[in-house]
């Protein structure tokens, strides 16, 4: 079966705050779900289909379904880290065409930064916790190992991975409720503190609170709304692990999850006019390009230089909202936002300095977990609704 063209995206939302102290988990994942159904033109009482992973508290759809009043046939709790909400669009649309329900709600929330981050109990009971905890393995030292290898396989260079970064703050400027609007150069990256050798500390995301919400509906919903809507018509996903210590670090689950979502999308990277990449660093754009099959392998170094990446008219228009690299990290989980930014493309309702001109296909990728251990790579193609 394929979801091509089974569902449509109705409604977007998201939270305009970056610290909210004074929410808690379960009302700030209420005020986007309200933001998104009301984009949509719907109402919580039409909902018939919950979706969240991780972040959500409690027994997550379980509990929120009460919490928010919802009355459903089909829930899915899937957790894949920070792609998690690409594959609840997927697992969405693939639940509508089988019938399983018609109006679908996906929810993130999170306060990382007014309200601190910890791991869950989960974590100290995976299997790999006894071989990899004990001598300090860190997110950041991870990202960074991948980094170096890059270099080494490659010939990449920290310049060029802050060639993202700048073209991460040239879109944010547009955005008033970016985390960081300030322009920076490429020196201005290099010259900020390392926080793991080669990354620096502007290649890493920011953390942030806030959160989003998307609702994916069935065609037949779809038509009776007063709403541009997005079709999907193509997804994928793959995890990719150590594979008992003989891992490869400069690349990612994105070489499997793209070809996938292309495939069933019936296009190619050639044919994408614009791209929400997960940019937890810098890094993790970098590789995830040249994996989804925007350049030759170990070439993304030279595709990302002298504004590749800039919005309207670099080779890839990227993450025109600013990213998780300057915009916003909800809940350190950067999924949500990027299919958010890229229906928004799609309706012709960026900003206008940085709008796609004739925006006709988008795509969304995720990566969860860890570039440099084990991670949930997920990617989705969207289209305009006359696609």
């Amino acid at each position: 079966m394929t979801i091509r063209g089974a569902a449509l995206i109705a409604g977007v939302y998201e939270h305009p705050r970056r610290e909210i102290p004074d929410r808690t988990i379960p009302q700030i994942h209420a005020e986007v779900a309200l933001g998104a159904l009301a984009d949509a033109g719907l109402a919580l009482a039409d909902v018939d289909g919950y979706f969240c992973a991780g972040d959500a508290p409690g027994f997550g759809p379980l509990s929120m379904a009460e919490y928010l009043g919802l009355h459903l046939s089909h829930v899915d709790s899937t957790e894949t880290g920070g792609s998690s909400y690409l594959v609840h669009v997927a697992h969405a649309a693939q639940a509508i065409a089988a019938g399983k329900c018609r109006v679908a709600l996906i929810t993130l929330a999170g306060n990382p930064r007014s309200g601190g981050w910890e791991r869950g109990a989960g974590f100290s009971k995976a299997p790999e916790a006894g071989f990899e905890t004990p001598w300090g393995a860190t997110i950041y030292a991870g990202y960074a190992l991948a980094a170096t290898r890059h270099m080494h396989e490659f010939g990449t260079t920290s310049a060029q991975l802050a060639e993202i970064k700048v073209a991460a703050s040239v879109h944010a400027q547009h955005n008033r409720h970016a985390f960081l609007r300030d322009l920076v150069t490429v020196e201005q990256v290099l010259d900020s503190p390392l926080v793991a050798d080669p990354l620096h500390r502007l290649d890493c995301c920011v953390i942030t609170d806030g959160g989003g919400a998307i609702v994916v509906v069935a065609p037949e919903v779809a038509r009776d709304l007063d709403r541009t809507c997005v079709k999907v018509l193509g997804a994928g996903e793959a995890p990719k692990h150590t594979n008992n210590g003989r891992i490869d670090l400069t690349h990612t689950g994105a070489l499997w999850s793209g070809p996938r979502a292309f495939e069933e999308a019936g296009v190619t990277p050639a044919d994408i006019d614009y791209a929400s990449i997960y940019d937890s660093f810098t890094i993790t754009v970098l590789v995830s390009i040249e994996d989804l099959g925007f350049c030759e392998k170990g070439k993304g170094g030279q595709f990302v230089a002298e504004g590749g990446l800039q919005a309207p008219y670099g080779r890839l228009p990227f993450n025109t909202d600013g990213g998780g690299l300057c915009n916003n990290h909800p809940a350190n989980r950067g999924g949500m936002t990027k299919v958010v930014e890229a229906v928004r493309q799609l309706r012709g309702e960026a900003h206008p300095a940085v709008q796609v001109a004739d925006c006709e296909l988008a795509l969304a990728h995720g990566t969860g977990g860890s570039l440099a251990t084990r991670m949930g790579s997920a990617t989705l193609v969207l289209g305009r609704e006359d696609t």
